[in-house]
């Protein structure tokens, strides 16, 4: 996923999640935290599709 994607992505939900927020909870804010998306075709075409599920999976968090 491109940065330019992501940011849009993140500004078209944090805008709705604030919508919803003003409407159901008065305002209080929500914070944002989106995961990763699924394999991508470049990620299968570059290691193959089961090693491309396997990268999928591992937790950006975790590191080693």
């Amino acid at each position: 996923m491109d940065k330019k994607d992501l940011a849009q992505d993140k500004k078209i939900v944090k805008k709705a999640i604030g919508q919803h927020d003003a409407q159901m909870h008065g305002g209080k804010k929500t914070t944002l935290k989106l995961r990763a998306g699924g394999k991508t075709n470049a990620d299968m075409l570059k290691m193959g599709r089961n090693l491309a599920k396997v990268a999928n999976q591992k937790s950006p968090g975790r590191k080693g």
